[in-house]
């Protein structure tokens, strides 16, 4: 079974449910899906939210192997994005010379403002964390007390890492920058990291098409399971 956990805003709960449904989809084997809502934490995340903090989910990402109990692999994503492939074949890439897995983009953001007028922060392995493939027992720095504690910079940046060669790198195609990466055939998750079809701004952004289509697929299988759950309340 893979373990995948997502980050969860209330202000995005739209395409976190999108997003869920591509995973879905589109993989081949079981999968746990755990949303890193801030009320399930408990006091595993008590810091004060940051001024520069976009999300709810900014510091709770780096609680994932604490809550694996440093035991296995497990995945992160943000919920900001559409998988197109089986994540099966990502947990294929899993290596154990290394603590972390990540694709390395280069991104220098140019805008100052992104979706919800937030500000847009310019930093050294930009997006690096917005998929991670964790090593949990290599990851044991990252305790509740440290993520905590640590600086944006220093977890965002790997700095609880003993030196960089503890982080692997993944294909591109598994966090494609919508908008900034490259134009590819076959992108295997988009990533709408500026703002995606659910905010008006961005309600034509590229692949917006591809995001209506799971989104669509969603509101279907809740609207299926609504009308499946009064027809069982009316039976005598």
């Amino acid at each position: 079974m893979l373990r995948i956990f997502i980050g969860f805003d209330p202000r995005e709960t739209v395409a976190y449910h999108a997003m869920v449904q591509s995973i879905l989809e589109n993989t081949s084997v079981p999968v746990a899906l755990t949303p890193l809502a801030l009320a399930h934490l408990g006091g595993a995340l008590e810091r004060v939210r940051d001024p520069l903090q976009s999300t709810d989910f900014a510091f709770s990402r780096f609680l994932v192997p604490s809550l694996c109990g440093f035991e296995g692999w497990a995945l992160f994503m943000d919920c900001d994005m559409i998988v197109l492939e089986d994540l099966a074949a990502l947990f294929e890439l899993c290596d154990d010379n290394y603590a972390v897995q990540v694709v390395k983009h280069d991104h220098r953001p140019p805008e100052t403002k992104k979706f919800l007028a937030q500000k847009q922060t310019r930093y050294q392995k930009k997006n690096w964390s917005s998929v991670m493939l964790f090593n949990n027992a290599k990851c044991r720095a990252l305790s509740s007390a440290y993520v905590n504690s640590a600086t944006g910079l220093d977890l965002h940046q790997f700095k609880w890492l003993e030196n960089e060669t503890e982080i692997g790198a993944l294909p591109a195609r598994w966090n494609h920058l919508v908008g900034y990466s490259d134009a590819i055939e076959d992108p295997a998750v988009l990533h709408f990291t500026t703002g995606g079809p659910w905010y008006d701004d961005y309600r034509n952004c590229d692949y917006s098409n591809v995001w209506r289509k799971y989104w669509a697929l969603a509101q279907r299988v809740i609207e299926k399971h609504k009308n499946a759950s009064s027809e069982v309340a009316e039976v005598p």
